[in-house]
């Protein structure tokens, strides 16, 4: 992908792409904080004169079957999406961390065991492998997020033990292995700190992969059950109305387009800042 840059006056180089990246996904954090406190409807209140209005300015975005107003429905279900999404990261990124420095610096049967069980979890697509365990342990919030971390962990430990392999022979990891540092202390002190530049991007791409990976399972019906919506399960109630009133499903349809561009973006702008 080109990078355009643009020059300030002192001759500094801007990243458009954190810019950009930055105030979309900063739009969609606002929408997310600000609907756990306030909408400006009642997300469960339905009135059968308004239903299927087209979007006005009374509704911005018009009401569904049950004449709720769409742009409340989506102000929550970004929060609930944003929630899980970042869960799932946040536990499978800790999970990789912690997998993924033992086996890069220490290698040996540890290593081949744990990368063994990697590499079958990878056999399976990340929702394939999601519905399997969500079928076992059965539908809900709780069970999405430990699906979803579980199917993702598995990108993290390759990634982190990658890193750990190219510097447990630095020059610094040596000398603090010489001056009889603790392996915990050089592990996650050491030598983690070095690869955050690239781990953070890795981040922001596992949001966005948890972010669709949540719509598409709540799409189908078996991610997080009402009266708790997300993005998806919007989507997925718009279904039916399609054709009458596609307002129904432009609304959360653009809003995941709208984060999965922003966070792409300030991946992308991340990766620029180690350049």
């Amino acid at each position: 992908m080109k990078v355009f840059n643009m020059s300030s006056a002192k001759g500094k180089k801007v990243n458009i792409y954190l810019i950009i990246g930055a105030v979309m996904t900063g739009i969609i954090v606002v929408m997310a904080i600000v609907g756990i406190f306030w909408t400006p409807y009642s997300t469960t209140a339905m009135s059968a004169k308004e239903r299927f209005a087209a979007p006005s300015w009374q509704h911005l975005f018009g009401t569904d079957n049950f004449g709720r107003d769409i742009f409340s429905r989506v102000m929550k279900a970004v929060g609930t999406s944003a929630l899980i999404s970042v869960l799932v990261v946040a536990i499978s990124a800790v999970a990789g961390i912690v997998l993924g420095a033992i086996t890069g610096y220490f290698g040996g049967v540890v290593d081949a065991v744990v990368m063994r069980i990697v590499d079958a979890i990878n056999g399976f697509p990340s929702i394939l492998l999601a519905l399997v365990i969500i079928s076992l342990l059965g539908k809900g919030r709780q069970n999405v997020v430990l699906a979803l971390a579980i199917a993702f962990t598995p990108s993290f430990v390759r990634i982190v033990r990658g890193e750990f392999i190219r510097l447990r022979d630095a020059d610094y990891v040596v000398r603090a292995r010489l001056m009889g540092v603790a392996k915990p202390r050089i592990l996650f002190v050491h030598i983690l700190p070095n690869i955050f530049s690239t781990f953070w991007v890795s981040v922001t791409i596992g949001l966005n992969n948890a972010i669709l990976a949540e719509s598409g399972l709540s799409y189908l019906g078996i991610g997080v059950q009402a009266p708790d919506a997300t993005l998806g399960s919007l989507l997925s109630d718009a279904q039916a109305s399609l054709a009458s009133s596609p307002w129904y499903a432009l609304a959360p349809g653009l809003t995941i387009v709208w984060t999965v561009l922003g966070v792409a973006m300030l991946s992308e702008g991340i990766g620029k800042l180690k350049k």
